[in-house]
């Protein structure tokens, strides 16, 4: 088994913003966003984590690096970044759905079988690519305890996924930023989630 504390990256500009679809557009931290990884660093003071791991995109980075205090080196992979939004980057909700409200629907309705943004990612794909990355933990650090930090779509669709809910129901899971999520994995019972936003 292998304890997982799992953080979304802190407020970035375009979640103060109306929530523009940041994706794979690489901005920084917020004050209020490193305000929030600092307020994570001390609630993590009592976990002993063994690797911390994060996206590869900089408002994930800052915030492993703050909320970790440096305990370990940090560890990038790629599969962690954020889902490929497409059309969508940088448009708030309102923006995208005027413009194409049948590439909403058809995401909403099925993600594991369409695009985000008509040609971004499938919610089926990036499931495959988080999925592999928590194999590989599980592998790899069976007893112990791991920090990894995410983005919001990725980590709501892997915790739908695990939690057994129809992937177009992953939008009901509220993830907030620099908020811990702490949950088991393990070969045999599986997946169990422990705390949500704390």
């Amino acid at each position: 088994m292998v304890t997982i504390i799992l953080l979304r990256h802190g407020e970035t500009a375009y979640n103060a913003n109306g929530n523009q679809y940041c994706g794979r557009t690489d901005i920084a931290l917020t004050g209020k966003g490193v305000d929030q990884a600092r307020r994570m660093r001390h609630l993590l003071e009592g976990y002993n984590f063994e690797g911390i791991f994060c996206s590869p995109l900089i408002r994930a980075c800052q915030t492993a690096e703050i909320a970790s205090g440096a305990a370990h080196e940090l560890q990038v992979d790629n599969r962690l970044i954020e889902i490929d939004f497409g059309q969508w980057e940088g448009k708030c909700s309102s923006e995208f759905i005027a413009e194409d409200p049948q590439a909403w629907e058809n995401w909403l309705q099925s993600p594991e079988d369409y695009a985000a943004g008509k040609v971004g990612e499938t919610g089926r794909q990036v499931i495959d690519r988080v999925k592999s990355f928590y194999d590989d933990i599980l592998e790899r650090y069976d007893g112990k305890t791991v920090l990894i930090v995410g983005h919001n779509g990725i980590n709501r669709l892997f915790l739908a996924y695990q939690l057994g809910m129809p992937l177009a129901n992953y939008r009901r899971i509220v993830q907030e930023n620099s908020a811990l999520t702490l949950f088991t994995l393990d070969k045999v019972a599986g997946f169990n989630l422990l705390k949500l936003n704390a």
